[in-house]
């Protein structure tokens, strides 16, 4: 991108448009699953609706409050470090991905506020993996990634744009 302008447009309608994509799968999962399960794959993959009012894997259930306080101050921290990335092509995979991770955090956090709980519906079935949706896939696959990026990517000079002052 030539510009830092055209850079973080990108990047906002890039988070609103996974934001859009997760609202209007937890819709369909609300409309379509009320009056049952969709066995997908039978065995393996259903659709089934439930609701969370706890963090991944219904850890906190009931301690709405401090996801109403922690959502917030984490994405803005996320931003922060956004912002602080060098405006260079080897820092586009942690753009992504820190975009993808507030992106995932704000699909939930609308849940929350709107709803009092958030909206899960994807299951495997075949492990009896917890429930989750489309916001949880970009938090837990973001957080893969930046690990990833860290580990193997990136070097310790590469991190330190964040602790260094910019001029």
């Amino acid at each position: 991108m030539k510009s830092k302008k055209n850079y973080y447009t990108f990047f906002i309608l890039y988070i609103i448009a996974l934001i859009i994509l997760d609202q209007l799968t937890k819709l369909a999962a609300r409309t379509a699953l009320s009056g049952g399960d969709i066995d997908l794959i039978p065995g393996v993959l259903e659709l089934h609706l439930l609701y969370n009012t706890g963090a991944a894997f219904s850890m906190l259930t009931g301690k709405s409050i401090v996801f109403y306080i922690l959502t917030p101050v984490i994405s803005a921290v996320i931003i922060y470090f956004f912002i602080r990335l060098p405006f260079e092509k080897k820092y586009m995979p942690m753009a992504f991905v820190l975009s993808s991770l507030v992106a995932g955090a704000v699909g939930n956090y609308i849940d929350r506020v709107a709803f009092g709980k958030v909206t899960d519906f994807i299951y495997f079935s075949i492990i009896n993996f917890p429930v989750f949706n489309v916001a949880d896939i970009y938090v837990t696959l973001s957080v893969i990634f930046l690990l990833i990026l860290i580990l193997f990517k990136y070097k310790d000079e590469d991190l330190s744009v964040w602790i260094k002052k910019r001029s």
